[in-house]
């Protein structure tokens, strides 16, 4: 087996944790070496090992690309849903062959209209969401329409569209659902939103969502996951899902309401005691 390890912070590998887990793998006759880029990554590769938490993850799945290779998500105790799995767990897993691949829908943007600044290239692709937000004091009107059906105009601080593994990042923080990862669905929830007769919309994946603005600044924010873009208001941004998924190595002890409870505590009540553990 060869495994490309892609983290954004070095010392991370040389935590004695990760150290460890190197020299087993190593001892097994698993390969590992470094990335920085999708170009890094050798012929052969069986996966990707993302190391740090889910802004990590997101950042390794770039880097994968349309390769199909899968990343394993892996955590040094900081909250992360999708880097969920010690270095422990991780190791026994690869070396026992006790994980699964599962496919994670991929959202496609395509934007009408000049991108006035961007901290990368534009790659069009994300796992998580794509939001819109004010990048002034003016609030911002967003007009969406779902498979060219329209809906009424937000005002509000923005908007975003997340897939079901975005229902526990920025979707979460605005109200929106809680999806187990396979729903096959598309959250559209506004930000702040000043007209309070709205709600968050759960929409099939076959859904082409397509955004326009209204703005009285010369400027909107435009974020990708974890990039940032700059458009002008008269942009109009259309959204599908992409042809192809991301791979996720899933270890067999992982779920998703484990890690509802005891990352989010969700439904934490005295009454319950320990009847749910």
């Amino acid at each position: 087996m060869k495994i490309a390890t892609y983290t954004r912070h070095d010392n991370l590998m040389e935590k004695p944790r990760m150290a460890a887990m190197i020299q087993r793998l190593h001892g097994a006759s698993i390969e590992t070496y470094p990335i920085r880029a999708g170009s890094d990554i050798l012929p052969g590769t069986d996966l990707v090992l993302s190391v740090g938490g889910d802004g990590t993850f997101l950042s390794a799945s770039k880097r994968v690309g349309e390769a199909g290779i899968p990343v394993l998500g892996v955590n040094l105790g900081r909250l992360g849903f999708l880097s969920e799995n010690s270095p422990e767990e991780s190791c026994e897993a690869l070396l026992s062959g006790r994980y699964e691949i599962e496919d994670r829908t991929l959202l496609k943007t395509s934007i009408e209209g000049e991108i006035l600044d961007a901290e990368t290239s534009f790659w069009p692709y994300t796992l998580n969401e794509i939001s819109v937000l004010r990048s002034g004091a003016a609030i911002l009107g967003v007009d969406v329409s779902i498979d060219g059906n329209r809906l009424p105009t937000y005002w509000a601080d923005g908007l975003l569209v997340a897939t079901s593994s975005g229902s526990t990042a920025y979707s979460l923080s605005v109200g929106g659902p809680i999806c187990t990862p396979d729903a096959k669905v598309l959250i559209v929830a506004p930000i702040a939103p000043h007209n309070l007769n709205v709600r968050p919309l759960v929409v099939p994946e076959s859904a082409r969502i397509r955004i326009s603005l209204k703005s009285r600044d010369d400027r909107v924010m435009f974020s990708m996951d974890n990039r940032n873009v700059l458009l002008p208001p008269s942009a109009v941004i259309e959204v599908e899902v992409a042809q192809f998924s991301l791979k996720r190595v899933r270890l067999e002890k992982s779920s998703f309401i484990k890690a509802l409870t005891t990352k989010l505590f969700w439904g934490e009540d005295i009454r319950n005691g320990s009847e749910q553990q």
